[in-house]
């Protein structure tokens, strides 16, 4: 059995991976906030997963915060992991190095990040990757935004959005965004982490959604019945007062990663354990988001 020290193991993706996986795993938990490198040891340990970071907050931090915890602290992390003779880094990194400025990216799109989450968690990709060789293999995957039971921001609150208001002013919006369901999240953990591969691997659901099918796919998994409709001017005031609620709700990214799919599963049109609709389903089934 694989012994994986896991950071962020309070956050959501680390807490329920140990839950998930605690029978094909043992699990060391460690905060580097909380913590000193200097006092923990890493004998025995074959992979570390670096779950734990600073995302997008309301409250406004500096970059140089953002670079502390997102990009320093994974580092020293590898560092140590290395010296201690740890043989497999997974680094769980975001989409967010992308930028805005793609509609459709893949694995070797380059990296444009604006936020300063973004900016950090590539400085951190490119400083991690400084250290891999033959006996240390890292593992970079970029994530996009995920949804499951109890999910934080943005899919918990337009759950809640449906649930109260049944006319909604996103009728025909035909972007394409790519999510991914955290049970088919971990099934890209596990498979990275039992051969222990290593590179740049980009992980989605196998279909992109537009807003308009996700508010469906919510909606029909809350048996509500909701009446989608165009409001004239809403999106161009939605642009001009809220961008980034905008950009979230109208516009594109699309995740294009046959060349991890052939990499992880051998197939590009490989199987993975949920659709998007069965995700959505178990995600909605949790009391936690029901009236």
């Amino acid at each position: 059995m694989k012994k994986i020290l896991l950071t962020g193991s309070s956050g959501y993706l680390g807490r329920n991976f140990i839950q998930e996986y605690s029978n094909q795993y043992e699990f060391e938990q460690f905060s580097l906030q909380e913590s000193s490198l200097n006092t923990f040891s890493l004998q025995g340990i074959d992979t570390v997963l670096h779950c734990g970071a600073l995302v997008h907050q309301k409250t406004v931090y500096a970059y140089e915060e953002y670079y502390k915890v997102n990009t320093l602290y994974p580092f020293e992390l590898a560092k140590k992991a290395k010296e201690s003779g740890v043989k497999h880094f997974v680094f769980i990194s975001s989409v967010a190095v992308y930028g805005d400025s793609y509609t459709v990216v893949n694995e070797d799109t380059p990296a444009i990040p604006v936020t300063s989450y973004g900016k950090s968690k590539l400085e951190a990709e490119k400083k991690v990757q400084q250290l891999s060789d033959a006996t240390f293999k890292v593992a970079i995957i970029r994530v996009p935004m995920v949804y499951g039971p109890n999910a934080p921001g943005n899919i918990t609150a337009l759950i809640k959005l449906i649930q109260k208001i049944p006319l909604l002013p996103f009728a025909k919006i035909q972007n394409r965004r790519s999510f991914i369901f955290i049970g088919n999240l971990f099934y890209y953990f596990d498979s990275i982490i039992q051969k222990e591969q290593e590179g740049v691997f980009l992980v989605a659901d196998a279909t992109p959604l537009s807003t308009t099918h996700l508010i469906e796919l919510i909606a029909d998994a809350l048996k509500r019945e909701i009446y989608l409709f165009k409001l004239p001017f809403f999106e161009k005031l939605l642009k001009k007062l809220r961008p980034s609620l905008y950009k979230k709700l109208f516009s594109s990214l699309e995740i294009d990663n046959k060349k991890t799919l052939k990499r992880v599963f051998s197939n590009t049109e490989a199987y993975l354990p949920y659709s998007s609709k069965e995700g959505i389903q178990m995600m909605i089934q949790k009391q936690s988001y029901k009236e």
